[in-house]
């Protein structure tokens, strides 16, 4: 355990709201709110931010406008814009639309592999070795998220070697970040000393990200664990955007707001500006016709509004 003098100065954040926040909303949002959003978030000095995912329109409507969406953004120099990318027929579309970053993904469970995507997680990698070395050979970057990487919907608890052996089959692909993912957030601040510890040992801590869901309420609390052991990477989605498809009722994503508000109260710098993350978090939820999931953002909105 290290004390707080040993945590990052600065941590990066990556903005998942625009696909992982947005995927799984039953009502078509247009390309242009979309788009809008992505400016809004850049405007807010995101390092980077997932704007995109080129997988079958069958599977996820909502992303069919992925294309469109790359196209009309205004980007900024330096910033990542990144798209999820399942395979080969994936990756040409993102090569097409000038994404910086290609995302990948693998589950630490077998049973979420299976039920999932249909294949072992041995086979799912494997899928993507060409898609890393096209990646590689066009020079963008290659970020891999592990799925489950505290626990699963049909198995229960995963082990942290069954994380770690992922981790290893993802870091030989050549990722230069991966995300340990709490897809259904179950996990608790000793679990993600464990794990992260862990996989620490295989791939270097700076660039491994903590993916947190807020389903039990302690996703804040992962996020502050995380760093106790060196992750300065974070993932979150504006507005508490996005819900687990696979518990019942659960949130998504940690809210973008809440672990700003976090970072901020610890002196750690993100490069972001709070006020505006929370204008876009209001923006998007208006346009969704409901509340925003973000308790400090609804907050400082509330404050604002007295």
């Amino acid at each position: 355990m290290s004390s707080q003098n040993d945590f990052p100065r600065r941590v990066k954040i990556v903005e998942v709201g625009p696909r992982d926040g947005l995927q799984n909303e039953k009502e078509t949002i247009g390309a242009d709110i979309k788009i809008a959003l992505v400016d809004r978030l850049t405007q807010a000095g995101f390092p980077n931010i997932e704007a995109a995912s080129f997988v079958s329109p069958k599977w996820v409507p909502q992303m069919a406008t992925s294309a469109e969406v790359m196209a009309g953004i205004a980007r900024k120099p330096g910033v990542i814009y990144s798209a999820l990318v399942p395979n080969m027929k994936g990756f040409e579309p993102a090569l097409a639309a000038k994404a910086d970053e290609i995302v990948i993904f693998g589950s630490a469970s077998e049973a979420f592999s299976q039920k999932n995507i249909n294949c072992s997680i041995a086979e799912s990698i494997e899928r993507f070795r060409d898609v890393a070395q096209a990646a590689k050979q066009h020079g963008l970057r290659l970020r891999a998220a592990v799925s489950c990487s505290f626990g699963c919907p049909y198995q229960g608890d995963v082990s942290p070697e069954s994380v770690a052996d992922v981790v290893q089959r993802l870091r030989d692909l050549g990722c230069d970040e991966i995300d340990i993912a709490d897809t259904i957030g179950v996990a608790t601040p000793r679990k993600v000393h464990t794990v992260m510890q862990r996989l620490a040992k295989d791939f270097p801590i700076d660039r491994l990200a903590g993916h947190f869901h807020d389903t039990y309420g302690q996703a804040v609390a992962n996020v502050y664990a995380s760093m106790e052991v060196g992750v300065s990477i974070f993932h979150s989605s504006v507005a508490g955007l996005g819900g687990c498809p696979y518990a019942k009722g659960a949130t998504g994503n940690v809210s973008t707001e809440d672990v700003l508000y976090l970072m901020q109260g610890l002196g750690i710098e993100t490069g972001i500006d709070l006020d505006t993350v929370v204008d876009a978090g209001q923006f998007i939820s208006q346009h969704l016709g409901r509340k925003a999931v973000s308790r400090a953002g609804n907050a400082i909105f509330a404050k604002r509004q007295s």
